[in-house]
């Protein structure tokens, strides 16, 4: 097959962050078919362009045997809601242009994946124009949850997400979801016929953990970067207003005297404020990293002691799966999970960390404490979150079903640009 996809966010080779549709290019490309992604040029955490970047709007690369056009996203995006705002329809429009005019062959198929939702709008018209079926992916219910974190508050950009979002799932031939919740919501209060409906979820790169369980010294690397005596959680991702990170400034505070340490790396638009708000209240346990490759990234995961995953708590997140949680059980690391819903479910069922309620430093602090006191625990629990994921998540794995799912009920069943009305 020749695929085209369409990815805002979609990661440069030596690019921090969740590389998911790196890897599953990869694994497609690997299996003989050819991949050409439409990318943006500003990193979802990013204040500005690479150098390479600046003054032009399309640039055409090669990452491995992927055929990457870049395209042009205002270097507002990171400044403020305008400007993010700004970011997305910027990426839509130089997008489109993309695949309409610079992208040049015939391709089976094209996949958008969200957020954002409004390069849906982009999806859409490139697969009616250049005549293929679009398979569109919901990474995150948008516009709810950029609601309820008061991210988004404008009624008339509110009321047009919605429009936008109705219009999409009407017309994608296929629609990808990323969790059981999501797959519910939109058959149930979204009327999107099941039919149209399949589940691929996010995953655990074991290509990379095997690798470095095999070869990596978590001791060495601890005394390295003064890592020793301390109980380490670590979390990886934004710093944004979605993950409210400030809570776990408030637990540091509590578990000032123990040996912990949480451990932040990454970056976004909430990071400069948590740094200032840990040096006003005294917060001596929480180190501010800044973001780092993946593979750079797994090792601070293997020479912690636990990994956090953590997002503000409203309902809309109790839909999602975190990708750092599965990079945590890859690395047989147990998880303190702030994220209630769907994400608790899976450590639960997992038997691979423990639950701690959203933004209540108080339970943060009664159960890390539980934790201090068997160390037995930490192993057990991060060997069972290791053999869950590798039976049910392995991306390799998954990387090929979501290809034979759009070659069984796409291309098989002959479905075209002008199926779907």
């Amino acid at each position: 097959m020749n695929i085209l996809l369409i990815h805002q966010y979609f990661l440069e080779e030596d690019d921090p962050g969740g590389s998911r549709w790196n890897e599953i290019t990869r694994s497609w490309t690997a299996a003989g078919h050819t991949v050409t992604v439409l990318a943006g040029m500003m990193h979802y955490n990013g204040s500005q362009k690479r150098r390479e970047y600046k003054g032009v709007y399309f640039k055409q690369k090669q990452q491995g045997q992927v055929n990457v056009w870049r395209c042009h996203v205002s270097e507002s995006y990171n400044k403020n809601f305008l400007g993010r705002l700004w970011g997305y329809f910027s990426f839509m429009f130089s997008s489109l242009w993309a695949g309409l005019f610079k992208v040049k062959g015939k391709f089976d198929v094209v996949v958008v994946t969200s957020p954002p939702l409004f390069v849906g709008c982009s999806g859409f018209l490139i697969s009616r124009l250049r005549r293929m079926p679009l398979l569109f992916e919901v990474r995150d219910l948008w516009p709810e949850s950029a609601i309820d974190t008061g991210v988004l508050r404008n009624k008339l950009v509110i009321r047009l997400a919605y429009w936008c979002e109705n219009f999409i799932y009407r017309k994608a031939a296929l629609i990808n979801v990323l969790t059981p919740a999501f797959y519910n919501t939109l058959r149930d209060k979204k009327g999107v016929p099941e039919s149209k409906l399949i589940f691929i979820p996010n995953a655990a790169d074991f290509s990379l953990s095997d690798h470095l369980l095999g070869s990596f010294d978590p001791m060495a690397f601890r005394r390295m970067h003064g890592l020793e005596d301390k109980f380490v959680i670590t979390y990886v991702g934004a710093h944004g207003v979605a993950n409210h990170l400030e809570q776990l400034l408030e637990a540091g505070k509590l578990l000032e005297d123990t040996p912990v340490l949480f451990q932040l790396i990454g970056q976004g638009m909430e990071k400069p404020r948590l740094q200032q708000l840990a040096e006003e209240r005294n917060v001596h346990n929480v180190r501010f990293l800044d973001p780092v490759p993946k593979q750079e990234v797994f090792k601070y995961i293997l020479a912690s002691d636990m990994g956090a995953s953590v997002l503000k708590k409203v309902d809309t997140f109790k839909t999602v799966y975190s990708n750092k949680t599965f990079d945590y059980m890859a690395c047989k690391k147990p998880i303190l999970m702030a994220i209630d819903g769907v994400s608790r479910e899976l450590v639960e069922a997992a038997e691979a960390g423990c639950y701690v309620e959203p933004e209540n430093a108080a339970e943060y602090n009664r159960i890390i404490r539980e934790y201090l006191q068997d160390p037995a625990r930490l192993e057990r629990e991060g060997e069972n979150g290791f053999r869950y994921a590798r039976a049910n998540f392995d991306r390799q794995v998954l990387a090929m079903r979501y290809l034979d799912q759009v070659q069984q009920k796409i291309i098989k069943n002959g479905v075209t640009a002008n199926a779907w009305v």
